[in-house]
């Protein structure tokens, strides 16, 4: 027996010496709280973002996503804007003010102030995280079914259940109360920004649009009034570029005569229309992201979602990246929507069928609101921008995110591929001229590189 234990001595001591050197373990199981054999600067490093794998930002975000597919409503901008907003709840509750980072109070528009770490409590990456997004999705998502706000308590438990097994009862609780005070706080300012409940009245009657043949007028095949025609007057959270709001130019003057710049872009749909190939079918049915989807923005959050995942990304980094795609998304929504009701432009459909043809119809259904600019070039822009802007322009990958809806995987050299994309499907569709595409798709950019200048 003696004889064991002098082999066995040196291995114990070496491997309660590798764990102390090693620090933290990046499986979300982390050391106890500080004691006298760890200092206490080691013992906090290990409940800090990087020290976490990012799962409990995919199960939120995935079951995010999932939620907006379920509630009608929660139409592309605004989906955009939870989106936003969340990425702010995710980036603040885990990361915003710690060492080495910023928040992003009195950076983006009218946030003053958030909620304080305390420097005598601890607070643990996953568990604010978990209990930030959990309230956050619930009171942006006002008029979710009770079975999905079950779905929002049973992970939140679950998480919860897991966490209590590895640390403190006080910092469990320091955590999470810290957690639902960002999601208050940043629910607080955003019920300000124009957009607070839209989804509750998409179409306002209050709005009564120009009239002129020049001007948008309802589509079919549903003939909808026009939706969140004042949506273009949120608040952005970043909203300047060179000091002023970010405006694509005006659309070519409307014009009938056929060397117009205006019958040449509704020529260019027409004829796309009648000569769709198979794979431009193709293309504009992966990329339509209609009702009963994740919504465009929605689409591209779930491709930064994959990005996170199959790059392993630590929780720290992976909240940065979530923020950021959150951000740019709502802006574009903003700046896209206020184009849109600003130049109030015919949709291709109502300029085809009256001077081109008129037993023509689109590819998909036109939506409820004006031409100018297209919300899949802006919104697929910003985040393809941003994600490049972290990855690089040459960043291949595989978009699966659509596997489980039916569709099969699409292959890109590189994110601004697909977002290019993205926007000549919207051409494809027969729903928007190549003006709105490209004006659109320049706004994404401008965005994104608002967005880049951010101290993080």
């Amino acid at each position: 027996m003696k004889r064991k234990l002098q082999f066995l001595l040196p291995a114990l001591l070496l491997f309660f010496v590798s764990v102390l050197i090693n620090g933290c373990r990046k499986d979300d199981e982390l050391i106890d709280p500080p004691n006298d054999q760890v200092s206490t600067d080691e013992a906090l490093r290990c409940y800090q973002p990087q020290s976490f794998k990012s799962e409990v930002a995919q199960q939120w975000y995935s079951l995010f996503l999932q939620l907006i597919k379920e509630t009608p409503t929660h139409t592309p901008p605004v989906a955009a804007r939870e989106l936003g907003y969340s990425g702010i709840v995710m980036y603040e509750s885990v990361i915003g003010g710690l060492q080495g980072h910023h928040s992003m109070a009195g950076q983006l528009t009218g946030l003053g102030s958030l909620p304080v770490r305390v420097n005598s409590k601890h607070y643990i990456a996953t568990v604010t995280a978990n209990a930030g997004m959990a309230k956050i999705i619930k009171l942006l998502m006002g008029n979710l079914s009770a079975a999905n706000v079950l779905r929002i308590d049973s992970l939140e438990t679950a998480n919860e259940q897991y966490y209590a097994s590895l640390y403190t009862v006080n910092d469990v609780t320091n955590s999470k109360n810290f957690g639902r005070a960002v999601a208050d706080a940043v629910y607080n300012w955003s019920v300000s920004d124009g957009g607070d409940q839209a989804y509750l009245n998409l179409f306002p009657a209050s709005y009564i649009p120009p009239t002129g043949v020049a001007y948008w007028v309802p589509t079919p095949p549903a003939f909808s009034a026009a939706m969140l025609p004042y949506w273009g007057s949120n608040r952005a959270f970043v909203p300047a570029d060179n000091a002023a709001l970010i405006n694509p130019p005006a659309p070519p003057v409307f014009s009938t005569n056929t060397s117009s710049p205006m019958y040449i872009s509704a020529n260019l749909v027409y004829t796309t229309g009648v000569n769709l190939t198979q794979s431009q079918k193709d293309i504009a049915s992966y990329w339509a992201d209609g009702g009963g989807s994740f919504t465009p923005p929605g689409h591209s959050m779930a491709i930064t979602l994959q990005i996170i995942r199959n790059k392993n990304l630590n929780l720290r980094d992976a909240a940065i990246l979530i923020a950021k795609v959150g951000i740019g998304l709502n802006d574009a929504g903003i700046v896209c929507w206020r184009a849109k009701f600003t130049h109030s432009l015919l949709r291709p459909i109502t300029y085809i069928k009256t001077y081109i043809d008129p037993n023509w119809s689109s590819f998909i259904p036109t939506p409820p609101f004006p031409s100018y600019t297209s919300g899949h070039s802006t919104f697929t822009s910003a985040a393809a921008t941003i994600l490049s802007k972290r990855f690089g322009n040459h960043f291949a990958f595989n978009d699966s995110t659509k596997v489980s809806s039916g569709f099969p995987v699409r292959s890109y050299t590189s994110l601004q591929q697909a977002a290019q994309e993205a926007a000549i499907s919207r051409l494809y569709g027969g729903i928007h001229y190549d003006f709105d595409n490209d004006n659109g798709y320049n706004c994404g950019l401008m965005i994104a590189n608002n967005i880049s200048v951010l101290n993080w």
